[in-house]
């Protein structure tokens, strides 16, 4: 995984954590390398400076000619007296008095102002040395003092500042680092309480308001705005259950009223073949009416879980298979022949902890939709699987192609267009049976079925703990 979209998937709190120790990492970099290059220079011109006053103070001797052997010198500072040509005059303890500290090329460095750094070995240390060169004498008799002070402090100092860097700041990083996690987690505290609370109303369906905290920032702002956008969905979800309750009220009592009508007009003989087709209509007509009423309560209560009661499934399942035995389903049926037989598979029982009457609606909903197209039989099942349960209804009719399985859960969907509206179903029937098996915490999906069935439809749901 490339690092960027790693580092994007991480928390928030990751995230800052990430940024900021990053940023002191680099702070502390530059910090140590800017202390380190600051004490390396401060004390090479603190021995520089030793140096010079220690060759000035023998080029002094020398201009007044009271030079004394040997040259006078403080710690471990070595100083040579040489002529023009390189030869050593005088030196301090320690100093070689045959060859010059300094080779030629250097001298002229020296001389210029600039101190040279030369190895130790010259003068018979380790290590290197720090040398300058101050003229001296007369005219008629040039002298040139040299002096070098040895770079064992500079070694020392910057020593023990890589030591204590390399000690402290890991432990510098690591202290900054927990106090930058809680500091950051406590910040960020009024967004986790903020999302907890919305994943309860989520979950849980209570509307209720989002925690404001009584600080005076974005993140009050942010509270404030979410709760005045959950008071416009109550409102709006109000507004959307009162409409469904005065359009299931406004729609069922005129198709109602026709249906009583027509009935009665059958009863008596009146235009019997125009009157048994206007019930088929309005029969229709219902059915559509009553799945559009049921898909809008279920989106206007998206957000309320379903009344959950503990019933046993396959006693429900043999309730739905002997009313749908009941009913006469030719005029639903677009093949000829005998009705198909519904029957429940034979096995334990299997408990659910659901809304019953909406398990039902979706399971008579899958019935309904096998018994149109199955050749000779529709059989019922529920199965349970550790903490899943399975309801399942398989057919043999002519199936569903694996491309359409998907679609065919969209609403008004219908795969055969040779059907007609009198044979063929609504197009909301396998919608409804998602929304209800999403209510109640589930799925449901198609799947091939061994022979001779052709089709196994599934309704995945949580068991009951």
């Amino acid at each position: 995984m490339h690092p960027i979209a790693w580092f994007r998937r991480r928390g928030l709190r990751t995230r800052l954590m990430a940024i900021g120790v990053a940023g002191l990492v680099i702070a502390l970099l530059i910090g140590a390398f800017l202390l380190y290059g600051t004490l390396r220079i401060s004390v090479t011109r603190a021995l520089d400076d030793e140096a010079r006053a220690a060759a000035g103070q023998v080029a002094a001797m020398v201009n007044s000619g009271t030079v004394p052997d040997p040259l006078p010198v403080s710690g471990a500072q070595v100083v040579q007296v040489v002529d023009p040509t390189g030869r050593v005059l005088d030196g301090s303890v320690g100093a070689d008095r045959l060859t010059a500290l300094l080779r030629p090329a250097e001298i002229s460095s020296a001389v210029g102002g600039s101190a040279v750094t030369v190895p130790g070995s010259r003068a018979g240390l380790s290590g290197t040395m720090r040398a300058v060169a101050v003229r001296a004498g007369t005219a008629d008799t040039p002298r040139l003092v040299i002096a070098a002070v040895p770079m064992e402090a500079i070694a020392r100092s910057t020593a023990a500042l890589r030591t204590a860097l390399l000690i402290a700041f890991p432990l510098l990083l690591i202290v900054l680092a927990v106090i930058a996690w809680y500091v950051i987690g406590w910040t960020l505290r009024p967004v986790e309480e903020l999302r907890a609370a919305a994943e309860a109303i989520s979950v849980t369906g209570r509307e209720r308001h989002l925690p404001v905290p009584p600080t005076r920032d974005q993140i009050r702002a942010l509270a404030e705005t979410l709760n005045t956008m959950l008071d416009r969905l109550k409102a709006a979800r109000a507004r959307q259950r009162d409409f469904v309750a005065d359009a299931a009220h406004e729609l069922r009592s005129p198709l109602a009223s026709i249906r009583t009508q027509l009935e009665v007009a059958q009863h008596l003989g009146e235009n019997a073949e125009l009157v048994g087709d206007l019930l088929v209509d309005v029969a229709r007509l219902a059915r559509v009416v009553e799945d559009l009423l049921l898909l809008a309560r279920a989106d206007a209560d998206a957000g309320r879980p379903p009344h959950a009661e503990p019933f046993e499934a396959r006693a429900l399942l043999a309730q739905i298979a002997q009313e749908r035995g009941s009913r006469h389903p030719r005029q639903e049926q677009s093949a000829p022949g005998a009705q198909p037989q519904v029957r429940v598979a034979a096995g334990p029982a299997v408990h659910l902890a659901a809304d019953p009457d909406e398990i039902r609606r979706a399971v008579t909903n899958l019935v309904d939709n096998a018994v149109r197209y199955a050749a000779t039989s529709v059989v019922l099942d529920v199965t349970q699987t550790g903490n899943r349960v399975v309801i399942s209804v398989t057919d043999d009719g002519p199936g569903i192609p694996p491309a359409d399985r998907e679609r065919v859960f969209g609403r008004f969907t219908r795969l055969d267009s040779s059907r007609d509206r009198d044979t063929g179903g609504t197009g909301l029937g396998l919608a409804i049976v998602r929304e209800l098996a999403r209510r109640a915490g589930g799925t449901v999906a198609f799947h091939d079925a061994p022979p001779p069935a052709t089709l196994r439809v599934a309704i995945d749901l949580p068991a009951p703990r």
